[in-house]
């Protein structure tokens, strides 16, 4: 495609996935995309409807695709920071994906593309050679393989979920840095203390919320609880809210309230954050026919919650959904244990690629987790035994094919990223 035509498909693509919202809101959105254009990491972070696009466009590949591979519940936006630090329901530390907006039921190997190919971003950013790339890459194949294998065996050769008793070097580190963390620091930074009571502190992109906004808000809150797993005794009392603006990359011009709960005793140390947020349509939805997964989900909350619950085990016991002003929300906690892999602490090639094997080895269990053997009946069938079945042994052809792609469409995000850049600062993208 000549950079005409591809500038061209870049903004048509872009206008059609958030040409409403840009409407509603175009300073949110020059925000968001000034983000973008600061690099190709952050460029390629921000336009997922663009790389469904191409895999639905020029970049379409069947290989290791059937019919069942095809309707795994995939996590939509697999970058390589998209990956952090939970406590789960059991009180365990794991490193896992994170961030589930766009989760959704499709192709496993999109997930997979997506990964590698901002592999080759970082290793690109990094000035690491081709060859090094291609050894990541080539390590991030091996181990999903391996540990999709071995939960599909059902023996020991599965390493099992990243927590401080399966992890070394950076990752280790990292959940031993979460481990640091409190419920008192997170409080402390977020709150103070007034009349005895928390509340919400003043900071930049937090707003008080006025009566009816409040009354609404907590309507919406009695809705959630009815969404959570489990019920509990304990009586959820809100004793503060906060509207939150300006929140992530991805949630441009997007509401999002905070909410301060009355924690299980009446210590101030154990008071609960809370954030209610508007989910959206995940970018992969337009590009997936199948009238069974549209029609599964109540709204985007529902859809967000579930697939979260589907894709991760142990998950935050206070994810739930709700409804607001009839548009769907995700509630979560605002958790104090929580630690993103920080890329530019890993730059040698040994350490890059023990942390992106580990990588693999979490999207293989990701990849397994929502099948016909947990409580979720969108997916009815044993995902590990599907996607391996597919593979069918050739792991060195699976393993050329997402080299390959990594370094194609790395190469095309980081024109695309120039392609991008000059369309905004010519005034190109409308209402902006």
């Amino acid at each position: 495609m000549n950079t005409d035509g591809r500038s061209a498909h870049i903004l048509d693509v872009l206008v059609t996935e958030f040409g409403d919202a840009m409407r509603h809101d175009p300073a949110a959105f020059r925000r968001k995309f000034r983000k973008m254009a600061a690099s190709p990491f952050a460029f390629y972070r921000g336009s997922a409807s663009l790389f469904y696009a191409d895999m639905t466009g020029a970049f379409a590949d069947d290989a290791f695709l059937d019919g069942p591979t095809r309707r795994v519940w995939i996590h939509g936006d697999l970058h390589a920071e998209n990956f952090g630090t939970y406590m789960n329901a059991s009180g365990v530390l794991v490193f896992n994906v994170n961030d589930f907006d766009e989760a959704y039921v499709g192709p496993y190997i999109w997930d997979l593309r997506r990964l590698v190919a901002s592999v080759a971003l970082i290793g690109y950013a990094k000035a690491l050679s081709d060859d090094v790339i291609t050894g990541l890459v080539t390590g991030f194949a091996a181990s999903y393989l391996a540990e999709l294998t071995g939960i599909s065996h059902g023996g020991d050769d599965a390493i099992g979920s990243l927590t401080l008793d399966t992890t070394s070097g950076v990752l280790h580190r990292v959940l031993q840095h979460a481990r640091l963390h409190t419920r008192v620091a997170l409080l402390e930074l977020e709150t103070t203390v007034e009349n005895f009571d928390r509340r919400f502190a003043v900071m930049d992109g937090r707003h008080p919320v006025d009566a009816d906004t409040r009354r609404a808000v907590e309507a919406a809150f009695q809705d959630y609880l009815t969404t959570l797993p489990a019920t509990s005794e304990v009586e959820h009392r809100i004793k503060d809210f906060a509207l939150r603006t300006g929140v992530g990359i991805g949630s441009a011009g997007l509401p999002s309230y905070n909410m301060l709960l009355e924690g299980h005793t009446q210590a101030l140390e154990n008071d609960v954050i809370l954030y209610m947020k508007q989910a959206q349509v995940p970018a992969v939805a337009r590009y997936i026919a199948d009238e069974k997964v549209h029609g599964h989900f109540e709204h985007q909350g529902h859809r967000t919650a579930e697939s979260q619950r589907a894709l991760q085990a142990y998950a935050d016991p206070w994810l739930g959904y709700t409804t607001l002003n009839g548009v769907g929300q995700l509630v979560a906690e605002v958790s104090p244990y929580s630690a993103d892999l920080d890329w530019g602490d890993v730059n040698e090639p040994d350490e890059l690629a023990s942390v992106i094997g580990d990588l693999g080895r979490a999207v293989a269990r990701m990849h397994s987790v929502a099948d016909d053997e947990s409580s979720h009946d969108l997916v009815d069938f044993s995902t590990e035994d599907a996607i391996v079945a597919v593979i069918g042994g050739d792991a060195e052809g699976f393993t050329r094919t997402l080299v390959d792609f990594a370094h194609v469409y790395g190469a095309r995000a980081r024109a695309d990223h120039g392609l991008f850049v000059d369309l905004f600062r010519n005034g190109r993208l409308p209402g902006l």
